[in-house]
């Protein structure tokens, strides 16, 4: 039996959630600028994820959050692709298969929302990232969709949802 639950943030986990995506940004070696490190949302996650078309999931282990993702509308494109955002675990949360569990509740979000697409975007270095979204089903594209203002991520991936 899992120790784990998969649950919508709530307004008391913003910091707790801005503080995890920092940490391993810093810990993939990830630079600062151009990827969701700078992003002006991190600071009230509720907020940036309220509205049609828009979540964001946190996991939750003995009452710390471990891991999180969310689902918007892809800037540019809202009306067909959605993009997967802001995934990311802590090293307690990894080779569990809680980011495929994860991936797959975002997704169903986005078919429930008539999103036909998933779009993300990544760096080469999350190697194990990369793997997993191959492993779900995302190929590679030759460039960038979208505006996501994240120029440091070089990897560009979709999904038929």
């Amino acid at each position: 039996m899992s120790t784990w639950k998969i649950r919508e943030i709530e307004p008391e986990d913003n910091q707790e959630v801005k503080k995890l995506i920092q940490n391993v940004l810093v810990e993939m070696g990830a630079p600062k600028e151009g990827t969701a490190y700078e992003d002006k949302s991190l600071d009230d996650m509720t907020a940036t994820y309220e509205g049609r078309g828009k979540v964001y999931y946190v996991v939750e282990e003995n009452s710390k959050i471990i891991g999180g993702a969310g689902i918007a509308p892809l800037t540019g494109m809202e009306f067909e692709i959605c993009e997967l955002q802001k995934m990311y675990f802590l090293p307690e949360a990894r080779g569990r298969g809680i980011g495929k569990e994860m991936i797959e509740h975002c997704q169903e979000f986005a078919r429930k929302n008539g999103f036909q697409k998933c779009y993300i975007e990544t760096l080469p270095s999350m190697k194990h990232a990369r793997n997993l979204y191959k492993k779900c089903g995302f190929e590679p594209l030759p460039g960038p969709m979208g505006n996501t203002g994240h120029y440091n991520c070089t990897v560009f991936l979709l999904k038929d949802l």
